[in-house]
């Protein structure tokens, strides 16, 4: 019960083959109650039932500031205290570099990359007050090897930038008692995935990667685990690769 008496708070955490909605399970598993944010507020309302009694589901859309400051107020008023965030939305389009559009660049930056400061903003001052808590945020394998099979260049460019962000805010927050770490995942097999890949497609990427297999949504939800916990209590600044060697560097 490495979560026991705590609460967690993680976006886009709707979709039930998704990472967050793993992780979210797992953190129950562990003790915690969970606040799963998502731009389906119904969706949300709806896996945290599945979660049990006692979490939370509520709409947010992390692009928008004033709808970050609205869930996080609704939810340490409903929690009283939040111990841990998850800047875990995300979404992704497959597209070349004179592909993308200035509406494209916009839209993917603004979810991935812009979401994370404003859902982290809504959080922080909370945070400071009780001199702790951790932030984990989702950047991808694609940010450091430049592009992936999912992501077009922006998307590895927005997930860069959450690298960048979380470390910056690591620095600044520490001596507040506030952790900040990354989680890099490579090829997950979740609904933004899972549908795409042909049983021969799936078999000539596993060749490639050192463990043999394709990532699970579970394997995610582990590193998040042990870096919303206090087994991680002296790591801050750090990215987690979750990527089964896919790459090492």
């Amino acid at each position: 019960m490495l979560l026991k008496g705590k609460t967690a708070v993680i976006s886009g955490g709707a979709g039930r083959r998704g990472i967050g909605f793993a992780t979210a399970k797992l953190f129950v598993e562990h003790g915690a109650r969970v606040a799963i944010l998502d731009i389906d507020g119904q969706a949300a309302a709806s896996a945290a039932t599945e979660l049990g009694q006692g979490h939370l589901g509520l709409a947010c859309d992390v692009s928008d500031a004033k709808a970050c400051k609205a869930a996080a107020d609704e939810v340490i008023s409903a929690f009283g205290h939040v111990d841990i965030l998850l800047n875990n939305a995300g979404i992704t389009q497959p597209v070349k570099t004179m592909e993308i559009t200035e509406a494209d660049w916009h839209r993917i930056l603004a979810v991935n990359t812009t979401g994370v400061l404003f859902l982290s903003q809504a959080f922080i001052p909370h945070m400071r007050s009780r001199k702790a808590g951790s932030i984990a945020c989702m950047s991808s394998v694609s940010a450091q090897r430049g592009g992936g099979i999912f992501g077009g260049p922006h998307y590895s460019a927005a997930k860069a930038g959450v690298l960048g962000l979380a470390k910056a805010m690591a620095r600044e927050l520490g001596p507040d008692g506030i952790r900040v770490n990354c989680v890099t995942p490579g090829l997950i097999q979740t609904d933004i995935t899972g549908d795409k890949l042909t049983p021969a497609m799936k078999a000539e990427i596993a060749a490639g990667i050192p463990l043999g297999r394709l990532g699970e949504a579970r394997d995610v939800a582990g590193a998040y685990l042990f870096l919303a916990s206090d087994l991680s209590a002296y790591i801050t600044g750090a990215v987690i690769d979750v990527n089964g060697g896919m790459l090492i560097h």
